[in-house]
């Protein structure tokens, strides 16, 4: 579901009035004016008050309709209300303001909801997967909120498919269908499970715990909670509420408390927003770099070459501009001690220069079907420099380096590893993907996946591949420095070599989740 469906349950808050009108429309309509009252002090939320439409000609089996003795039967017959009256409830809440919500418990009244111009069609736990309504229901072309109390993880999952199938806008709310609910049974950690398990598919709560609980609507909106139900009445002398129905006063502070963390909660799918001031404060703790001695101009500044120390003036580097990406020449002489001002520096930053790598890098295991280990460490071996790389150099995965060692070596296409040798170990590659040309000893050798090809201590070799490769090395454990290549222009191992360690999905399509 996207960001767009889902906006419409942004911060809406449902008054459900239930059979707190007691069947008398003019308490109804008290209800809803005392509402609207309530919604437009709080602004930031989008209030709407929720009916419940019954057909009981058709919702009560006829030889039961007598029946008082039980609970459900006498209470719905005694607070009914036609459907005129519902209509003029419904004109009194347009009136007012209030978005409007309703939940039918049969087919007829999935009609009336539609008819009457509802903004939201709402789903009790007890129908959760009553299909026939369910199939009702999905074609009245009103966005869905459906509440879960009761339901299995297997039965949310198919309710969920059936929606998303029909691509309506749906809500999941998370229920208890205790009244009143315990605080030890209030399970809000269902919120994180819904997010976790159906991403993109809007979630809120439908509450049920004491109407002087206010802590637990600010836990829910913690989690992520974009729906928050309440039972509300406007108890008279004539009309009580029940022990899970807030009273105007008590609705208040509930929505006082979810504005309150809603605030505390700040922006939600983003990174939020820096004040100039926390900026400001915290450069202001952020050190500085310096030159230890004295240094001319043109001179690439080397790490060993620097220190860090507060204060940091207005324009100097600071030690968070650092990376291994970053190459620092300087354009004038500094003294000893002096700061390295951005001004005074030619900055070359080769870290999207290394993302293109990695990118391509990607493509070449993904098309060669190696399957890799989740975390990886990744040495890019670039011998004449990161801006030759692709021409020549290597990008090795190492996997276990013991008393034995494995890495991975792949080459992309047109890249060629330098002439070397190895005083301590011997190796063995294995073609896993692609062609190669391996040169040992001067005599040069094409090779392919499957092919087993040994190299000894102190024989110098070569590889390269026209059209990208991807190796085996098999080899005693590997020791730093154990590489002697025949051109002494070749970098030092501390300038030839960038080092990461990554996640497998950095890999995925072709390296298309790097950012």
């Amino acid at each position: 579901m996207s960001t767009e469906r889902g906006a419409i349950f942004d911060r809406l808050v449902i008054f459900e009035m239930a059979n707190n009108h007691s069947g008398d429309v003019e308490h109804g309509k008290a209800i809803i004016r005392k509402y609207a009252e309530i919604a437009r002090r709080f602004p930031n939320f989008r209030c709407a008050i929720k009916f419940q439409y019954r057909d009981l000609p058709t919702f009560i089996h006829p030889d039961y309709k007598e029946r008082f003795d039980l609970k459900y039967i006498k209470r719905f017959s005694e607070t009914a209300l036609s459907e005129e009256e519902f209509v003029a409830m419904k004109k009194c809440a347009d009136e007012c303001g209030l978005l409007t919500a309703c939940t039918p418990f049969d087919e007829v009244s999935v009609d009336r909801v539609v008819k009457h111009g509802f903004d939201f069609l709402k789903i009790a736990s007890c129908s959760f997967t009553d299909w026939p309504l369910l199939e009702k229901a999905a074609q009245a072309g009103k966005p869905v909120i459906i509440s879960t109390a009761g339901a299995a993880a297997g039965e949310i999952s198919q309710v969920t498919a059936f929606f998303e199938h029909r691509q309506i806008d749906f809500a999941l709310m998370h229920c208890v269908g205790a009244y009143p609910t315990p605080d030890e049974a209030l399970e809000l950690n269902q919120l994180d499970y819904f997010h976790e398990l159906y991403p993109g598919v809007p979630a809120g709560f439908s509450t049920h715990e004491s109407p002087e609980n206010f802590e637990a609507v600010m836990m829910a909106v913690a989690k992520g909670a974009v729906i928050l139900e309440r039972h509300v009445g406007l108890p008279t002398e004539k009309y009580k509420l029940n022990a899970y129905s807030s009273t105007p006063e008590q609705t208040e502070k509930w929505l006082a408390a979810a504005e309150r963390a809603y605030a505390m909660c700040g922006v939600r799918g983003r990174r939020r927003d820096i004040s100039a001031k926390e900026a400001a404060d915290l450069q202001g703790l952020q050190r500085g770099v310096f030159v230890k001695n004295a240094v001319k101009a043109g001179t690439v500044l080397k790490p060993e070459e620097l220190f860090f120390a507060i204060p940091c003036r207005a324009g100097q580097l600071r030690a968070n501009d650092l990376s291994k990406y970053l190459e620092l020449t300087a354009r004038c002489d500094l003294a000893p001690g002096a700061p390295v001002m951005s001004a005074e520096m030619t900055v070359v930053n080769r870290r999207q220069e290394v993302l293109g790598i990695i990118r391509e890098l990607g493509a070449l295991l993904a098309k060669s079907g190696v399957p890799l280990m989740n975390r990886m460490d990744l040495e890019l071996s670039h011998h004449y420099g990161l801006e030759k790389f692709r021409s020549c150099g290597c990008s090795i995965i190492t996997c276990v380096n013991r008393e034995y060692c494995k890495k991975i070596i792949a080459l992309l296409p047109g890249q060629q590893n330098p002439t070397h040798t190895h005083k301590i170990k011997e190796e063995t590659f294995h073609v896993l993907y692609g062609e190669m040309t391996l040169t040992l000893d001067g005599v040069k050798k094409n090779v392919s996946a499957g092919d087993l090809i040994v190299v000894e201590r102190g024989v110098a070799h070569s590889f390269g591949s026209e059209t990208g490769a991807v190796m085996e090395e098999i080899s005693t454990t590997h020791q730093k420095g154990d590489s002697y290549y025949d051109d002494p222009a070749i970098k030092a191992p501390a300038e030839r070599k960038t080092y990461m360690t990554f996640y497998a999905d950095w890999l995925k399509d072709g390296g298309k989740s790097i950012r």
